[in-house]
């Protein structure tokens, strides 16, 4: 194990520019090297007081393989210890500042145009060679997807975010453990969370590359629409996903989509036989000219950010410009806005709460305001309009909250947890009836069916 001890004070090199990025783990900021003035990337990691197995997995791969020009380089990992806090670690990483692969693809659609095929050619050219380079040293990295596939602004392609990659060892062939993001994970990693006896190999990133081929496509991957935890479900279940449209795109695209999401593995071809996909070869030999052109969209891309963020800035000034848009939308989820500060959010809270609508998603977080009055929306008529359904089908609801966690329950037979956090007179003990309410409920419901269905076979 390595000893935070033994590890540098990252002050002593690196100077914080700005925060570029933030996930589950901790932020990304792009920092500055006090020598010699070069800029780079660090993931400062949440409060530590041990590295723990999977930061010393990630950190052994990054040393040992960020040598490919396909993969994100590595500069080390320091330690900033803090009394007060805590200690965070930092991995100092090569600055993409192309950003993401979904940001780029975003944007185009967002024009009204789509990516190029020769691109998305060249960009899943570059993400296999980094995938082969993994593999080569038995190395999973099953979270491929097109947020973990930067680009630098000379047009690069770089694979990064080894938090949940594994080695494969002698001994060790195969994994099974489920992990990664659900819409891209691949058939045989969901099962393991079933069947304990089940495994895959790293033909499972080729999977998730097909995903993110679509998502290349089409500006999302398949089943975004629904809740992670019933994509799960359906991954396995349903036939391999294609292109929305698959008429607008070429037979060589198409075919090399259906190669990557073959749903049994034994007969998915590795990364290395696709690079010699007549689609990837599209790319073969042509990677200064592509490499130029993605350089030239990304510039482009660049400019209208910059330019986009200006006007807000000047457009944030006006308050009443914030809250009007704020209004215009009435909008459920929070993370949606234009403006996420905390003068907008209070201002969408207040006309939420104005119009008795108490509760408002951030994400996958309710927010719920006591209205300190009986209203008429938990009745068994409302448990029976949130059971079952899309998130977005409904308003924002505490029986939204534990349907999901009861169908994650009865989907994967595994214990769910809903935390109730709020001041004193918040609510919290009557949402946690409202809560308790919809599962009787729901349970109920299980139980006339069960007895339905055993009247059924006895009228049989």
């Amino acid at each position: 194990m390595i000893g935070l001890e033994t590890l540098e004070d990252p002050t002593d090199t690196w100077e914080i520019i700005e925060t570029i990025g933030k996930g589950t783990y901790g932020k990304v900021y792009k920092v500055s090297n006090k020598k010699d003035g070069s800029q780079a990337a660090v993931k400062v990691l949440d409060t530590i007081s041990v590295v723990d197995e999977e930061i010393e997995a990630e950190y052994s791969i990054l040393q040992s393989l960020s040598n490919h020009r396909n993969v994100v380089k590595f500069y080390g990992m320091f330690y900033k210890a803090d009394l007060k806090s805590g200690g965070h670690l930092w991995l100092v990483l090569e600055l993409c500042n192309g950003g993401s692969v979904t940001e780029l693809i975003t944007n185009v659609l967002k024009r009204g145009e789509c990516m190029d095929e020769a691109l998305i050619s060249y960009i899943l050219y570059g993400a296999l060679l980094g995938l082969q380079h993994l593999h080569n040293n038995r190395i999973i990295h099953r979270d491929v997807k097109g947020n973990n596939i930067l680009l630098t602004t000379e047009g690069g392609i770089k694979l990064v975010d080894f938090g949940v990659s594994a080695k494969l060892t002698n001994a060790r062939l195969r994994r099974n453990t489920s992990v990664g993001t659900p819409f891209w994970m691949a058939p045989e990693v969901i099962a393991c969370e079933q069947q304990l006896d089940y495994s895959y190999d790293s033909r499972c990133d080729v999977w998730s590359l097909g995903i993110t081929a679509i998502e290349l496509g089409d500006g999302e991957p398949p089943l975004s629409d629904l809740h992670p935890v019933k994509a799960l479900f359906k991954i396995p279940r349903n036939p391999p996903p294609t292109l929305l449209y698959p008429e607008k795109w070429s037979a060589e695209f198409n075919r090399f989509i259906s190669q990557c999401l073959i749903k049994d593995f034994e007969k998915r071809p590795s990364v290395t036989f696709l690079l010699k996909h007549p689609f990837i070869k599209h790319a073969h030999g042509k990677d200064v000219t592509l490499q130029q052109q993605l350089a030239k969209l990304i510039k482009v891309q660049q400019q209208q950010c910059s330019a986009k963020t200006s006007r807000q800035k000047n457009t944030r000034k006006n308050h009443m410009t914030a809250s009007e848009g704020c209004s215009q939308k009435m909008t459920d989820d929070l993370v949606t806005l234009e403006f996420l500060d905390e003068e907008t959010i209070i201002y969408c809270l207040q006309k939420r709460y104005s119009e008795l609508q108490i509760y408002t998603y951030v994400g996958d977080i309710l927010i719920a305001l006591n209205p300190f009055q009986d209203l008429p929306i938990y009745t068994p008529e409302f448990s029976k309009l949130y059971h079952g359904v899309k998130r977005s089908s409904n308003p924002p609801h505490i029986f939204a909250t534990a349907d999901a966690a009861y169908q994650g329950m009865v989907t994967f037979s595994k214990d769910q947890c809903i935390i109730i956090s709020g001041e004193s007179g918040a609510g919290k003990t009557e949402s946690a009836h409202l809560i308790v309410q919809h599962l009787t409920y729901l349970g109920k419901m299980r139980e006339e069916l069960s007895h339905f269905l055993l009247h059924l076979c006895w009228s049989l």
